[in-house]
């Protein structure tokens, strides 16, 4: 009697079970997900600083430029220019200052009142004969003062046209990138009173 029930309705059995796979397979591509693939991502290359180039003169062993690597100190300039000689005043020279690309390091000779200029690419500039007066001085004379470049003596220029004379010396250390080394450095060489 099943059989031939079977044999009467073939095709709708052929259709129900073809159904019932079309269903399975269906619901197992539904929930069946290939892995996430992985990716490897390179890591972001970082910024390393290059090699500074320093000045080094005065009272030394062989003044010249010297290539230092990033974070150098003035002592280490001193060192790779063969040292100080024997009558250098190190008392006149932070030695502990870091250095920064294009910087001038001069050891004075004992007796010596203030570091000759630093002047431009072309050699010039003038040595200032006393203090220098951060209220009234330009650019070109907050120059010669030592660890003074370009930039930092636009600053000092713009910081003073924004809020007024210094007050005291001690005043330009409000200048952004002017710390307790550089002001050390500064502090005999500069004044806020007539020039």
């Amino acid at each position: 009697m099943v059989n031939d029930w079977l044999e009467r309705n073939r095709i709708l059995v052929l259709v129900i079970v073809g159904l019932a796979v079309a269903g399975a397979a269906a619901l197992f591509a539904l929930r069946y997900r290939p892995p996430e693939p992985i990716v490897i991502q390179p890591p972001s290359p970082t910024v390393t600083p290059g090699p500074i180039q320093i000045y080094v003169s005065g009272a030394v062993a062989s003044p010249d430029v010297y290539t230092l690597p990033p974070g150098s100190i003035v002592r280490d300039a001193i060192e790779l220019a063969g040292g100080a000689s024997a009558d250098a005043n190190l008392d006149g020279v932070n030695l502990a200052a870091e250095l920064a690309n294009g910087e001038q390091v001069y050891v004075p000779v004992i007796g010596e009142a203030a570091p000759p200029v630093q002047g431009d690419a072309s050699g010039g500039g003038v040595a200032p004969q006393g203090p220098v007066n951060i209220n009234t001085a330009d650019a070109d004379t907050l120059q010669t003062l030592p660890g003074i470049g370009p930039a930092l003596a636009e600053r000092i220029i713009a910081y003073r046209e924004e809020n007024g004379q210094f007050g005291n010396i001690q005043d330009l250390q409000n200048v952004s990138g002017i710390g307790p080394s550089t002001f050390e450095q500064l502090a005999d060489l500069i004044t806020v009173g007539a020039p």
